[in-house]
C-alpha cells in the first residue's frame, strides 16, 4: 500500500476542519461562561450592597 500526496492532503484538510469546528464551539462556550460569571458577580455585589444597607448600624447623638 502506498500513500499518495493527495491522500495526505485530504486527511489533513479533514483534520483541520474538525479542529476548526471544535475551536469555534469552545469559543462560544467561553463566551457563555463569561456572561454567566459576570451576571453572578454583579448579583452577589448587588445582594451585598442591599444587605449592608438593610443592616447598617445607626448611631444617634443627642446634644443638650
Amino acid at each position: 500500500m502506498t500513500v499518495q500526496k493527495a491522500d495526505l492532503e485530504a486527511k489533513l484538510l479533514e483534520i483541520e476542519g474538525v479542529v476548526t469546528e471544535v475551536e469555534e464551539e469552545a469559543r462560544s462556550n467561553v463566551v457563555t461562561i463569561a456572561v454567566v460569571v459576570g451576571v453572578v458577580v454583579v448579583g452577589v455585589v448587588a445582594l451585598a450592597i442591599w444587605r449592608s444597607r438593610r443592616s447598617r448600624i445607626r448611631v444617634e447623638v443627642y446634644t443638650q
